[in-house]
Order: C-alpha cells, then sequence, then structure tokens
C-alpha cells in the first residue's frame, strides 16, 4: 500500500508544475539542511551512547525521513513533489556520512 502511495505521489501533471531544475538555490539548502541534520542526529545518537555504525544509520534514516515528509508537505501544499529534492538531501546526507566515517573516536590504550 505505501508503494502506491509513493507511486501516486510521484505522479504529476507536468503542465500544472513549475520547472523542477537540477541547480538552484533550493537544491543547495537541500544539500545544506541535510548534512546538517544527518550531523546533529549522528552526534546525538552518539552522545546517547550509540556506536558509530549504528549511530550513522540511525542519522541517515532519519535524514532520510525528513527529506520525504518535506516533500510529501510540498505536495500537499504546493501540489508539487520533487524527486530532484530527494536526490540533493541525498547527496547532502552522504557528504555528511563520509566525513562523519572518519571521525570515529579511536581509543588509546596504555
Amino acid at each position: 500500500m505505501r508503494g502506491l502511495l509513493l507511486v501516486f505521489s510521484l505522479h504529476g501533471s507536468p503542465a500544472s508544475a513549475p520547472a523542477d531544475r537540477w541547480f538552484g538555490q533550493d537544491k543547495l539548502q537541500h544539500f545544506f539542511v541535510s548534512a546538517f541534520v544527518q550531523s546533529i542526529a549522528y552526534g546525538t545518537l552518539r552522545g546517547a551512547g550509540v556506536s558509530h555504525g549504528t549511530a550513522l544509520a540511525g542519522a541517515s534514516a532519519t535524514t532520510a525521513a525528513i527529506g520525504v515528509g518535506k516533500e510529501l508537505r510540498d505536495r500537499r501544499v504546493t501540489g508539487v513533489f520533487s524527486p530532484r529534492d530527494l536526490v540533493w538531501d541525498a547527496a547532502g546526507a552522504g557528504t555528511m556520512t563520509l566525513l562523519l566515517s572518519h571521525t570515529a573516536r579511536r581509543t588509546v590504550g596504555p
């Protein structure tokens, strides 16, 4: 059922929808906000004692849920669901994940 909802939410009327360009200020906002959410979610999970890998996975799920939720809201309010916005969301989250994957603290033994 959820799959059908996703398919129907992605289907829009091209004649009535505004142009959704790959590049623009809103795409940069999607990139940076998703990177920020990824970082905050990761830091919060690590602060709660969650392992590095689990925190990365949890942060990714959180960022994806927020991005999709935003697009579903846009679809309801403006009638436009932008898969391109989701691509930029994923790029921001992915970039931050790469940065965070190199920040795991190494325990220094005696």
